[in-house]
């Protein structure tokens, strides 16, 4: 199977929706059931043209979406430029194949090498054990935790917040003495 990692597109917004309306993606994430198509053609759109940084990417396994995730600013707030939030989701028929692994990977490599991100943060329910593997794999530890924090499926559940800090912050490249 060929696994191909790149940036949303608006075209994406109706595969996106398909995505994130399955119970098994939405369950997991801080997500409402029943998104709108409209809903994601508008984000989609405000990402490409924002200027912020952000980044969206799609997975796609033979031609078909099987992922996304996500690297957001904290909004406008200059205390809290140096950070950045993470949301992922991977479709129920492709987890435990990379999936999760190649999206973390690009998105630690735009927010390490590309944007000057230096904190990562993200939330996670207690119960998906699965996610907090992949998320510590990358350096993510857990700093608290949210009790009821999110109402899912009838139930108020709790969450971690998460966050990793760049493991190489950038420095001054040496420049060489002239005379």
């Amino acid at each position: 199977m060929t696994l191909l990692i790149r940036r949303a597109h608006a075209r994406d917004a109706a595969a996106i929706t398909r995505h994130m309306s399955d119970p098994a993606v939405y369950g997991g994430l801080l997500q409402l059931p029943y998104p709108a198509e409209e809903m994601w053609q508008a984000r989609l759109a405000d990402g490409a043209a924002s200027g912020k940084g952000d980044l969206l990417l799609v997975a796609e396994q033979d031609g078909e979406l099987v992922g996304q995730a996500g690297l957001f600013s904290n909004g406008v707030a200059p205390r809290r430029r140096h950070a950045m939030g993470l949301g992922i989701s991977v479709s129920a028929s492709a987890q435990r194949q990379g999936v999760g692994t190649a999206l973390m990977t690009a998105l630690c490599d735009y927010a390490d090498n590309w944007v000057g991100c230096l904190r990562i943060e993200l939330t996670v329910y207690t119960d998906n054990d699965i996610a907090q593997r992949l998320y510590a794999n990358f350096g993510f530890e857990i700093e608290g935790t949210f009790r009821a924090y999110a109402l899912r499926d009838g139930v108020l559940v709790d969450t971690y917040s998460m966050a990793r800090l760049h493991p190489n912050p950038p420095s001054l490249a040496r420049q060489d003495a002239r005379a």
